[in-house]
């Protein structure tokens, strides 16, 4: 689905990713792991071409993307969700959900309704359709968030930290939605997260240290001493 290789990016002369190796395979959730600071995020935004690598390949379907614009990519098939979810305040929810039909060719974008499928995973939206996005709570704005970026019907969900800031029961709807989402469609999941539980939910992590990958493996072999290294628990 998504492969990174020897990615090497850099702020100025300041070397932030140094030789990022990473694979999202087909309907799998994969969890990047690491201290702030160690270049999560930077490798999430080089991905959707917000930012560009000095060296390195990126490939998508089997396609590579390094030349490709931001919103290219995203009709390619990869939504995203920044952290700090980026919702619009000042537009009602159902304006925020609409914005994310732009990933999808003009013939395929119907605006008369929110597909059902993206309502029943965050049932809330449904009593919430007409409210101003910011009059949301931080844990409602990052689900209208992510069903923003479903909206597009992505191959690949790209989701940088979010549970931070939300309290614990959205926390948990939010992880049964991933998964459900995976379940349902098949799509796959690059998830950048602290949260311990939300981590194990991923078939596989890779943990980042000083712009680089350090240690990969399963979920289900995730090591104590890997989570005190690499989670701020």
């Amino acid at each position: 689905m998504l492969n990174v290789s020897d990615l090497n990016v850099y702020y100025g002369e300041s070397h932030i990713l140094r030789n990022v190796d990473l694979n999202v395979p087909q309907g799998e959730m994969v969890c990047l792991i690491g201290r702030n600071g160690v270049g999560k995020t930077t490798l999430l935004k080089t991905i959707m071409g917000l930012l560009p690598p000095r060296t390195g390949k990126l490939r998508f379907l089997g396609q590579e993307i390094n030349s490709l614009a931001t919103d290219r990519r995203a009709r390619s098939g990869i939504g995203y969700v920044p952290q700090g979810r980026e919702i619009i305040p000042r537009v009602t929810v159902k304006e925020n959900l609409l914005l994310g039909l732009e990933a999808l060719p003009k013939g395929r974008r119907n605006k008369s309704n929110i597909p059902s499928e993206i309502l029943n995973l965050f049932p809330m939206l449904k009593e919430m359709l007409h409210r101003m996005g910011g009059d949301l709570s931080g844990g409602q704005q990052q689900q209208l968030a992510i069903a923003r970026a479903l909206m597009g019907r992505p191959k690949l969900l790209i989701l940088d930290e979010p549970t931070e800031g939300i309290q614990p029961s959205i926390i948990l709807e939010i992880e049964a939605a991933v998964k459900q989402i995976i379940a349902e469609t098949g799509i796959s999941v690059l998830l950048v997260e602290q949260h311990l539980h939300f981590v194990r939910q991923a078939d596989r992590y890779y943990a980042m240290q000083k712009g680089g990958i350090v240690a990969s493996g399963s979920t289900h072999e995730l090591s104590q001493a890997v989570i005190q290294e690499f989670l701020a628990v």
